[in-house]
């Protein structure tokens, strides 16, 4: 198990383009990087023939209009649908992109990855997998030269233990973090038996003890979703190594900078 500490960025723009785009599309990962974000998360989950794609919501109706579902979806279909409308006139049209898609431009653009691998019910160990593979597959370059703490491989998180378990077996190479709401009692069980390398969790249910406890063991933490800069400034003040937001008009890329120094001062 890798024990060290964060390599990665402090500040990350939550589905591409937090508030300011509709997410996990890639005119919200254009967005984001407008605004100078170059670490961005976003969910993958895989359509009816395996195909990784950045979506949330397993049944559609919030991102994308009408019934039906992901896994029940083909991936040419889902790159059919409008992803965008429901954010905005801007967006009519944009669809739903392929994590392949996603990865390449992020690539391009010098964006670090933070790929939450979102399986559909009953497609756990499925979307583990596969997401892995690709992901393997993507980056075999940046494997071949980088460590693992290197922020030139994205990381992996998820709520599904069984999702990042299979992940692990498919691409022991890229970096995972545990994704959880509340920190449960076995959390350092969980993360050994991942090889984790950071523990994600909710930030409205983080406390300082907890916070000191995640570091003291020799892990990453990492927080979602924060959108009040004076939250961040204290979380980050209890060592909490990077979170997302969907602020990113409001707590820009290199927030942790200023916070620094406000804890400083202190």
């Amino acid at each position: 198990m890798l024990k060290t500490l964060w390599p990665y960025p402090k500040i990350v723009a939550h589905r591409g383009g937090g508030a300011l785009a509709p997410e996990n599309t890639l005119a919200a990962m254009r967005c984001g990087l407008a605004h100078g974000f170059h670490a961005v998360e976003f969910d993958v989950m895989l359509s009816r023939d395996a195909i990784p794609v950045l979506m949330h919501d397993e049944q559609f109706g919030r991102t994308v209009s009408g019934v039906g579902s992901v896994p029940t979806t083909s991936a040419l279909e889902l790159a059919g649908l409008d992803a965008g409308s429901w954010f905005g006139d801007a967006f009519a049209g944009e669809p739903v992109p392929s994590y392949a898609q996603v990865a390449a431009f992020c690539r391009a653009q010098a964006i670090w990855m933070n790929v939450e691998i979102k399986p559909a019910v009953g497609f756990e160990v499925a979307t583990g997998r596969v997401t892995a593979a690709l992901t393997r597959q993507l980056f075999a370059a940046e494997i071949a030269t980088a460590g693992v703490a290197s922020r030139a491989l994205p990381l992996f998180s998820s709520f599904s233990f069984e999702a990042l378990m299979a992940a692990r077996a498919a691409a022991p190479e890229i970096p995972r973090g545990y994704l959880v709401d509340t920190i449960p009692a076995d959390w350092h069980a969980r993360l050994v038996a991942l090889a984790a390398v950071a523990l994600h969790t909710n930030h409205q249910n983080l406390s300082r003890k907890l916070a000191q406890q995640v570091k003291a063991a020799g892990y990453g933490l990492f927080c979602y979703t924060v959108n009040d800069p004076a939250r961040a400034t204290e979380i980050l003040s209890w060592g909490v190594d990077g979170f997302c937001t969907d602020r990113i008009d409001l707590i820009g890329a290199d927030f942790s900078l200023g916070a620094a120094v406000v804890i400083a001062d202190k």
